[in-house]
Formats: structure tokens, sequence, C-alpha cells
């Protein structure tokens, strides 16, 4: 058990763990002085299979061996278009070891992306997941000159295939044996060959506005950002970690792989973004990153569950969640907690709240970390009333993630903490935009000297887009996007995110959209939680045959109203949301309206539903 008023588990640390001033010398090196211990582990077919740093080392010298005996040159770039496996990883850390560049694709992407993408990057290798990735890319390559090989992980279904420009991961491997037994020094000497300065990995970042930009990052900025990270949220060799955000997305990219790859963290993969709740029970990380949408998603669990027991189990679970606020709160004001509250939480603790804890697979947990986008404060407390500290971190691909954090010494619901040591922050006056600035900022745009000139002033700042607030102990609150931020016909400037907060920490609904710039009043799309919904139908009898049926049953519009009702409450009558309509489709990572962090994409969504808004406010 964590006791909340004693956090000293969770200190940073300054000093270098790993030596390697690039990615794939860091790596050797933690294969050279970790071998035999345990770095990742994958769930297959019902078994989870661990890899040493040994092994990890071994598979990578083979898949760099193949690429080199493939032709594959320095600064040449490879991508990847594949789910978060172990495979992934592997390849990645190759490619960085033959000194080439390495980008990652979401494999929710189209076919016309991929070859976008592999296009802009100058791409020669690409590696793909399995046979429904290998047909995007097959479907471009005539339009893809430079493409020389595709590589495919997983080759089930694929054994009579036979194309020259195809290989599977295994053969490639065997090929690496055969180059490596010829030029025994060749992987070695590329490593060495790596400078600082080089260029690393590409980051596509999202392209909901024009075609995704390639943000650009050398070795000495991956180095530097993730020692920077130890210092913030510091973990070590003892810790389980989960990876199961996209590896293409900077969040787990820095956070998850290379960070782990510094620190000696083991690393656990999810079997599919679907067992994510159950893995999280198996696996029962000390640290644990994850997006809002996480987050909410395991706090309704817990309260639909609630309303299934019986009255004894929810008095038990209000008296216990009141103690662990009561706790919670004078550690938010910095104030001690006496002994009769620490005796009365230690019991609250062994007779409900780890009960909770286990259920949603946080039992083990020293902290907590969110990012990627806004969370409710009050989400961010009941977490806190568990006994588990959540720490809010906000960055971007562009600061090569984490630029700010609360520290769990001083937390601050709401809030996205002080600037990170390692890099400088601070609020343009006559816009409020948040501008960063440090060596964890970005190379620039690859191909796009202009945008990057848009995004980077003379004086080295980065223009975020986000438009904050900074308290006088330093610690930034983001207020919304420079461009999300509404202005009604009444003149009154309100920030969405804060209403979509709201709504989003209701158990029936999974994001929201509030819409209102240059209107007379709000308005909000709303996306329903489909399994809390659907249970909420059956206990009440609603009649539904699909989704669609469920966003129309008018039971169930009356309890979206309720949730739109209390919201509101909390708000000035000019912020308050009049009309609603629901999603009449469940979206899923590869629907466009989402992005691969699972949030609605507020442009995107106002168009394609721009019919249904101007329905709200005839």
């Amino acid at each position: 058990m964590s006791n909340l008023w004693d956090l000293s588990h969770i200190q940073p640390r300054t000093e270098v763990v790993l030596a390697g001033e690039t990615i794939p010398e860091q790596f050797w090196n933690a294969v050279r002085d970790r071998g035999p211990d345990v770095w990742l582990r994958q769930k297959d077919l019902g078994i989870w299979r661990s890899w040493t740093w040994t092994q990890v080392g071994e598979a990578v010298r083979e898949i760099a061996g193949g690429l080199l005996a493939l032709g594959f040159a320095r600064g040449d770039t490879a991508s990847i278009l594949s789910n978060t496996l172990v495979e992934w990883v592997l390849a990645d850390l190759a490619v960085l070891s033959c000194s080439g560049v390495s980008n990652g694709i979401y494999p929710t992407d189209a076919p016309e992306q991929v070859q976008y993408l592999c296009e802009d990057s100058r791409t020669t290798v690409l590696f793909v997941e399995d046979e429904e990735q290998l047909d995007k890319a097959l479907e471009v390559r005539a339009r893809l000159p430079r493409l020389a090989k595709i590589v495919v992980f997983d080759m089930e279904g694929l054994r009579d295939l036979r194309d020259e420009g195809v290989l599977g991961l295994d053969a490639l491997r065997a090929m690496g044996r055969a180059y490596n037994a010829q030029h025994p020094g060749e992987v070695d000497a590329r490593v060495r060959a790596t400078r600082p300065e080089d260029l690393a990995i590409l980051v596509y970042t999202s392209g909901t506005t024009g075609k995704p930009k390639g943000a650009m990052h050398s070795h000495a900025g991956l180095v530097y950002t993730v020692r920077g990270y130890n210092t913030l949220i510091a973990r070590d060799q003892h810790d389980e970690c989960m990876c199961f955000l996209p590896l293409c997305h900077i969040a787990e990219r820095m956070g998850g792989e290379y960070f782990s790859l510094y620190t000696g963290a083991r690393l656990n993969f999810v079997e599919n973004p679907e067992t994510v709740p159950e893995n999280v029970r198996e696996i029962a990380p000390t640290v644990f990153t994850a997006v809002p949408r996480v987050w909410e998603k395991f706090y309704s669990g817990v309260m639909i569950g609630l309303k299934e027991s019986s009255r004894l189990q929810q008095g038990a679970y209000r008296w216990a969640i009141g103690v662990g606020t009561e706790v919670a709160e004078r550690v938010l004001a910095g104030q001690p907690v006496p002994g009769g509250l620490k005796a009365r939480f230690r019991l609250a603790y062994w007779l409900v709240l780890a009960n909770v804890r286990k259920l949603i697979g946080i039992d083990r947990a020293r902290f907590l970390v969110t990012g990627a986008a806004p969370i409710s404060p009050e989400l961010v407390k009941w977490y806190l009333a568990l006994g588990v500290p959540m720490l809010e971190v906000w960055g971007m691909t562009e600061t090569c993630g984490a630029a700010t954090g609360v520290p769990a010494a001083r937390m601050k619901p709401g809030s996205i903490g002080p600037a990170a040591g390692y890099n400088e922050v601070r609020i343009e006056p006559a816009t409020g935009e948040i501008l960063v600035r440090g060596p964890n900022v970005f190379m620039g745009y690859l191909n796009q000297p202009e945008k990057t000139r848009e995004t980077i002033d003379a004086d080295g700042w980065l223009h975020t887009g986000d438009v904050g607030v900074q308290d006088p102990d330093g610690y930034l609150r983001i207020t919304d996007r420079m461009k999300d931020i509404i202005i009604t016909a009444g003149g009154k400037n309100i920030t969405p995110s804060e209403l979509e907060n709201e709504l989003k920490f209701s158990p029936y609904i999974t994001d929201a959209v509030v819409i209102g710039d240059r209107r007379p009043y709000l308005v909000a799309i709303v996306m329903i939680d489909q399994e809390n919904v659907e249970k909420y139908a059956q206990d009440h009898d609603v009649p539904f045959s699909n989704y669609a049926s469920l966003t129309r049953a008018p039971e169930v519009l009356e309890l979206v109203q309720a949730e739109v009702d209390k919201v509101n409450a909390k708000f000035a009558r000019v912020e308050q949301i009049k009309k609603f309509f629901l999603l009449d489709r469940q979206l899923t990572a590869e629907d466009e309206e989402l992005t691969p962090t699972m949030k609605l994409k507020r442009k995107l969504v106002e168009k394609k539903y721009a019919e249904q808004i101007e329905a709200m406010y005839r």
C-alpha cells in the first residue's frame, strides 16, 4: 500500500543511469550491462514470452545485418506499419543501429496515406505486421520507386507468396546471420558512425488540416529528453510498465520504448487494444502511463459495477472513498495527515480501496501518468483518493513528448505542472500562447521549411498553439487550443475543453465536442459509452436492436440530458450547453473522426456533422 502522505518512492533522478550519446549506443550498452535481465514481455497464444536484453540484442543484430545485406545505407529511411508489438521495437532499434532513420506509420492508415508517408520520408525498406498491412503496401508499391523491400513480421497466410520484393522477418534475420558472419564488425561500425546530431526518427503529426508533417528528432534530442524524463517521472529496473499506445506516436515511443531502454524498466506488451483492461490486471504495472480515455473507462467501469453491488457494499465504498478524499485533500493542500486519519485510511484501503485498485489493475502502481489530452481534475482526485498519485504531463510531438509535469511532492489537479527542468516554458503576453525552448525541441518538419519557420521563431521558441495561464508557483494550466477557443455571438470567450472534460467524467459519455463559435448558444456532439449505456438500457427494459437504435431511444436521450444538466449546473448560463445530439455509430481508431489517441477531431467532426449541428440552431 502506498501512503499518500509519504511520496518518497517517487523521487526524481538526476544522475545519468545509462551511458551513450545516441539511441543505438545506449541500447548496446544496456545489452552489455543488463544481458540476462528480462526487458520485454509479450503474450502469445495465452502465454507470456520474455525477452532478455541479450535475446533482444541478438534479434536486433540479425535484423540490422539483414538490412545491411539489402544495401541499407547510412541515412536511409525504414518505415514500420504495425500495431504495438515486440517486433516493432526490434525493427526500430535495428534501423537505428544501421545509422538509419526510423519512421512509424499507424496501422489504421489507408493505402493512400501509407503511400504519402513512404514517399515523403523516402522510405527504402517497409516493415509491415501481417497480411492485412502487406496488402496496403502492395496496393501502392508501384508508385514508390524508392521502396526496395517489404519485410513482414507475421507470415501466417503468406507461406505460398512468391514475390522478390517481399520477405518474412525470419528470412531477414537468416540473411543477417549470414551477413554478420562474413562482416562481423559492420553493425558495430555503423553504431559508432552514428553522430548525436544525426536525424534518428520521424514522427508524423495529424493531417486533419492538410498533409501530415514529419517532425524530425535527432539522437541528441532523444537522449537529452529521455535523461530529462528521469528527473520528472523516475523509473528503474524494478518497475513494470505497459506498452499499448501506438509506437509511432511520440508518447509511447519516448515514454515507453526509449525511456524503458534508458532506465531498464520492464516493458509489457498487451495482446491487442481490446484486451487492455484484462492485461492491466495481469501485469499490475508499477508505473502506468495512459491517455484520459483509458482513465475515464476504468472509472466508469467501477461506477457501473457499484450500481450492481449490494447496499452494504455501496455504503462501504462511500465511506472508504470519503476517507480517501479527506486524505487526498490534505495532501493537495500541503497539510499534514493526522494519525487518526492515517489509521482510517489504512482500514479503508484494506476493506475497500485495495479491491477497487485490483479491479482496475493498479494495485501495485507507485504512480500513474496521464497526458496527450486534457483530463478532468475530479478524475485525478478520484485516483488520488484510491491512494495512487496521478501526475499530469503535457507536451507534443515537437517537444519530444513531455515539456511540463506535475511533481509528486506538490500536485495540483487541473494543472499540467511547471516547466520540466530540461526546457524553458513561457506564456506569450499578447496571445496567451504557450512557448517552449530547449534541446528537446525538434529539428523541424521534413521537406517543409516554411512550416518550420512558422512554428519555431528566430529566438528558438516553439509556438505550440496551446493557450494557457501560469500561477505564482509557475504551474501552468491549459485553457484550450488557440484555434478551438469559442467566441459566442454575444462576445463571450469560452474554452470548450473544460465543458468536454466534465462531460467525459460521466460513465455514459465517452467523448464530446462542444460547438458555439459565433453562435447564440453552445451545443454538443456526444459519443456515448456503448457498454455502459447498453447495460443501462438492459437494466431499465429499454428496447434497442443495435447501436444506432440505442442512440435514438428516448430513455437514453433523457439519460444523457441528465448528465448534461449536471455539467451545466457548474457553469454560468452563457457557458451552458443548450442542445446536443448523439453520434449514431460507435467509432474506433480506424475511423477518421478519431485520433490515434482516441480523441474526437474537432474540425473534422464539425465539418462532417454540419447538417446535424445546423439543425440544433434552427
